[in-house]
């Protein structure tokens, strides 16, 4: 939004939550095909949220709209957060805005990738 007021584009991660690191760990497993990194330190992932009852949400994004893999990634990423040990149920949505971009990978990516 123009004048800065409204709901922010990416909701707040429950980084607090005991299960965080343990799911962010979960989302590292998973790998982009088209790119030898994982979605996490992709930046892909956008936002963790765990309730009190183990039940994850997580926003995420692709390199691009048209990925091959668009369809099949929420699934690969809901199999591997279910499989840690304390979620309850995990469900992933896709989401485009903001747009995913180059600036948003981690300083691990970008050195596994040559970029520093």
């Amino acid at each position: 939004m123009a004048d800065g007021e409204g709901e922010p584009l990416i909701p707040a991660s429950t980084t607090e939550h005991p299960l965080y690191e343990a799911v962010c760990d979960a989302c590292r497993t998973v790998h982009d095909p088209e790119i030898p990194v994982n979605i996490f330190d992709l930046g892909l992932v956008y936002s963790i949220r765990i309730d009190a009852e183990g039940a994850v949400a997580i926003d995420m994004t692709l390199t691009a709209p048209g990925c091959p893999v668009a369809g099949e990634m929420p699934g690969w990423v809901q199999d591997a957060v279910e499989a840690v040990p304390g979620v309850k149920s995990a469900a992933v949505e896709l989401v485009w805005d903001p747009p995913w971009g180059m600036d948003m990978l981690s300083d691990e990516a970008k050195l596994e990738l040559g970029f520093i």
